[in-house]
């Protein structure tokens, strides 16, 4: 059980990891094929931005004349005016350069931590099924606490936040040991 636990623990840290890796890479990708887009509209089909611009400016009820004096102010820094069309007209803000990284990080170290919890008991207890009592217990009681703090920092009520993520979790495991104990006899 150990080893099976730590070669999954392994296996799934890393696919979650590049999955939070490729995840964030991806945006960063279409942040800047947009950018590239927005630049050539402003340089071959500069007409359309200025009255795209303009809508905007119209959006938020400027008057005609300020809407104008705004897109021939902004329209003067190609830099600053792609800024501006990224952020209101696509609603994309500048993705943090490492945050493909820090992602596949923060996933796949989650990742062990989270799988650390339930296989700690077989390294401590030598017949399976006590550590398996051990281990739902264990698990359990750190699904509730980490739903609690989640709960608490986003607002939610905490007990309720908790209760929620400790019967995810338990639904979750229940599923895994089905299925395993619908293979085990095969």
């Amino acid at each position: 059980i150990v080893i099976a636990g730590i070669a999954e623990i392994c296996a799934g840290s890393i696919a979650m990891g590049l999955g939070g890796y490729l995840a964030g890479k991806t945006e960063q990708d279409h942040y800047q094929s947009e950018v590239k887009k927005e630049y050539n509209g402003i340089e071959n089909l500069r007409h359309l931005e200025i009255e795209e611009t303009k809508e905007f400016f119209a959006s938020i009820g400027l008057s005609p004349a300020l809407q104008n004096q705004a897109t021939e102010e902004i329209a003067q820094d190609k830099d600053r005016w792609v800024d501006f069309m990224m952020k209101y007209e696509l609603g994309l803000e500048k993705p943090d350069p490492k945050r493909a990284t820090k992602s596949a990080l923060n996933i796949g170290l989650s990742y062990i931590v989270g799988g650390v919890i339930p296989l700690s008991p077989y390294f401590f207890i030598s017949t399976s099924a006590e550590a398996l009592k051990i281990s739902v217990v264990a698990t359990l009681v750190c699904l509730f606490i980490f739903g609690y703090f989640k709960s608490k920092i986003t607002g939610v009520n905490p007990i309720w936040g908790a209760v929620k993520v400790t019967l995810i979790g338990a639904l979750a495991a229940a599923a895994a040991f089905g299925v395993a104990k619908l293979f085990e006899g095969h």
